[in-house]
């Protein structure tokens, strides 16, 4: 059901991460420009991306970063992404499963996501599977990501 997106993948996913950002009336590069991204970050290998399902009807992209406290690896949960017409039939947690797998697989010791206030359902899904805006677990204080364009 989900599997690992190699290079000859970056046209499909070019055009989920385009339909992403159009669905939440994003700005977009052409479904083209990412798939062309895409193959440059697949390639220099600090990038992962899975696929679910046919079509494919999902999409997850990890960043993978070196850690500055200890020897492993950060992973940063880039994007998510389920079709509309496949949500809610278990292909977000499928991916997520996986992206965890696979970011273990690769030595990173934590993975980090951003998600915005009102999507409801991905937050949701995250505190389901142990993800926290808590520092220190359930019990710290709440944490925040601040975004700045330069």
């Amino acid at each position: 059901m989900v599997r690992l997106a190699g290079l000859h993948d970056v046209e499909a996913i070019g055009r989920l991460l385009h339909d992403f950002n159009r669905e939440f009336g994003e700005p977009t590069p052409s479904p083209a420009a990412l798939a062309e991204r895409l193959r440059l970050l697949l390639d220099h290998g600090d990038t992962a991306a899975l696929l679910a399902g046919d079509g494919p009807g999902g999409l997850a992209v990890l960043r993978f970063r070196a850690a500055i406290w200890t020897t492993g690896l950060e992973c940063y949960l880039a994007e998510l992404y389920v079709t509309p017409n496949r949500r809610r039939q278990g292909l977000g947690r499928a991916l997520m499963g996986e992206a965890l797998k696979e970011a273990g697989a690769r030595g990173a010791g934590s993975m980090d996501i951003g998600v915005d206030e009102p999507d409801i359902a991905a937050r949701r899904l995250y505190e389901s599977l142990g993800f926290t805006n808590r520092a220190g677990g359930g019990v710290g204080p709440l944490m925040y990501v601040y975004e700045r364009q330069l």
